[in-house]
This record gives structure tokens, C-alpha cells and sequence, in this order.
């Protein structure tokens, strides 16, 4: 059984979800969120009727603040952590993450993302690319999938993938959209990965943001065309010689008017925002260029 747990991101409902399942000895959790909503996530899982202190593993996606800013706490406590291999040196010392972001979000940080403190490696496993791994009692499968991180991973258990980013944003019935944020969005390697979760046939995706999918095709080509056009967008205003500042509000109402032309409330568009800040794909995706035209 598989239980959604709403983080309620920034007072936004269905935004960026954890994921529970019950092990054989205690508690599997699927994305931590950011330490912000470490409340939000205690309680969650006390409304399903264990504590936090059950968890004990946590699997990682990959290691944005959205999705792992709260796996330090929960190997406070005792808990294993898995993730993909590159990203062990940034959780063991956060420090360039932390500056990193910073420099983003500025005195933002503490509102949106909380603490990040250091992991100990000994608590930290890594899977390999469709290593099967064996935990508490389930087996789960590691399909790293680049594009939106170098680091991501797609975990799989019985034909359901747990997707983090790599399968983009849906909100409700809302469009199929794609964070592009820096530093190392690659669209080719994106598209790859894509076509792996097509050839899984999974009976079922769960986004981090937000929920459960089970048009796979559908969902996926929505995501494909989606990544194309803000692409192209980007690509079109860089040859007219735009910088980053000049592009951001103008992408910032392309993507809101998308979701107008979807009939998306406003507090609709609120969540979407929150799940996947329009402005940060711009700095994403120009650095994307700029590395091609290298």
C-alpha cells in the first residue's frame, strides 16, 4: 500500500508529496521533502498511524531541496538513505548546496527550504543503474534517469515508479509541465530517460508534484512537448540577444497564460508555481544553451 503524504508546501495543498510504505521492521519513505515541512511531514505520517521515528529508510530521487532537504534529519534519527552515487559528496557536506541556493533564493531560504545539515556516508547507500535493491523486505529497482538532474533516479516496485522530476509537474487535471532549473538540465539525456519509463510500462507513476499518474503515454508526451517548446523559447529570445533578467518575466507570463488557457484557477496556478517556479527554468535552460553552443 502505498500513502500519499501532503507536505503543504508554502500553505499550498497537493504541491510536493512523500511517499509511504510499510517495510517488514518499520516505515519506507519516498522523498523527504525540504526540512520547511518537516512539521507538515511528522504529522502526515502520525495521521496514518505510526511516527516519524518508524521510518527507516528513505529513498532519494535526487537531492534539489524540494526532494531530499529533510533526509538529514531523518538520518538523525537513525535511518538509512539511498541515492544515486553523485549526489553522496553534496549530502555528506551540504555546504555548496546550501551556498548554491542561497545565492537563488537569498533571505528566502530559511521560509522555503529550512536547515540542511551533514549525512553521515556510513548512512548513505548508493544504487546503480537497474540495481535491484533489497529493503526491509521489498525490492525496489534504481533507474537513473539524467535530464532534469545527473544525479536522479526513478525508484520502481512492482510496476509502479516513483518518478521525482524526471516525469515533470501535474497538478490535478492541470497540464503536464517541466522544471528545467540549473545547473545541469541536459534535454537530450531527458528525452532518454523518457523513453525508459515508456519501455518500464509501469502501471502507475507518482510524481513528487503531484500524485499518481496512470496515462502513461499520454502523460509523457504532454511532458516531451512541454520540455520542446520552453526550450525553443529560450533559445529564440537568447538570438535576440536577451539576458536572463529580460527574459524572466516575459517566460514567467508565458507559462502563467498556459495555464490560463488550461482554465486553471488561481489557486491552481498558485500550486503549480510553488511545485515549479517558471523563473528558474530560464537560468536552466539558458545555461543549457550556452553549454551546446560551446
Amino acid at each position: 500500500m502505498i500513502r500519499t503524504l501532503d507536505l503543504i508546501f508554502q500553505d499550498n495543498a497537493c504541491t510536493i508529496a512523500s511517499y509511504l510504505l510499510e517495510g517488514n521492521t518499520g516505515l519506507i519513505l519516498i522523498e523527504t521533502g525540504p526540512h520547511s515541512t518537516l512539521p507538515q511531514l511528522t504529522k502526515a505520517i502520525k495521521e496514518q498511524g505510526f511516527k516519524i521515528e518508524d521510518v527507516k529508510n528513505v529513498l532519494l530521487t535526487h537531492i534539489h531541496l524540494d526532494h531530499a532537504g529533510a533526509a538529514w534529519a531523518l538520518a538523525a534519527q537513525g535511518a538509512n538513505i539511498y541515492l544515486h552515487p553523485f549526489g553522496v559528496r553534496h549530502m555528506a557536506d551540504p555546504s555548496k548546496l546550501m551556498e548554491s541556493a542561497k545565492r537563488i533564493y537569498q533571505d528566502k531560504m530559511d521560509e522555503l527550504w529550512g536547515e540542511m545539515h551533514p549525512i553521515p556516508e556510513s548512512q548513505m547507500i548508493t544504487a546503480a543503474h537497474q540495481e535491484e535493491v533489497e529493503i526491509d523486505g521489498l525490492t525496489f529497482t534504481a533507474h537513473h534517469t539524467p535530464g532534469h538532474a545527473s544525479h536522479h533516479i526513478a525508484w520502481e516496485i512492482d510496476k509502479v515508479i516513483f518518478t521525482g522530476d524526471v516525469a515533470g509537474v501535474q497538478i490535478g487535471n492541470g497540464p503536464v509541465v517541466a522544471p528545467l532549473p540549473p545547473p545541469d538540465i541536459n534535454i537530450e539525456q531527458w528525452k532518454e530517460s523518457i523513453q525508459l519509463l515508456r519501455d518500464l510500462k509501469p502501471k502507475a507513476m507518482y510524481l513528487t508534484h503531484y500524485g499518481a499518474v496512470t496515462d502513461i503515454e499520454g502523460h509523457l508526451n504532454q511532458l516531451e512537448e512541454n520540455i520542446e517548446d520552453l526550450a525553443q523559447w529560450v533559445k529564440v529570445h537568447l538570438n535576440k540577444g536577451e539576458s536572463i533578467e529580460e527574459m524572466t518575466p516575459q517566460f514567467d507570463e508565458y507559462c502563467v497564460e498556459k495555464l490560463r488557457e488550461m482554465e486553471m484557477t488561481t489557486v491552481e496556478i498558485a500550486q503549480y508555481q510553488a511545485a515549479n517556479p517558471a523563473w528558474m527554468s530560464v537560468a536552466g535552460l539558458v545555461r543549457y544553451w550556452q553549454k551546446k553552443n560551446q
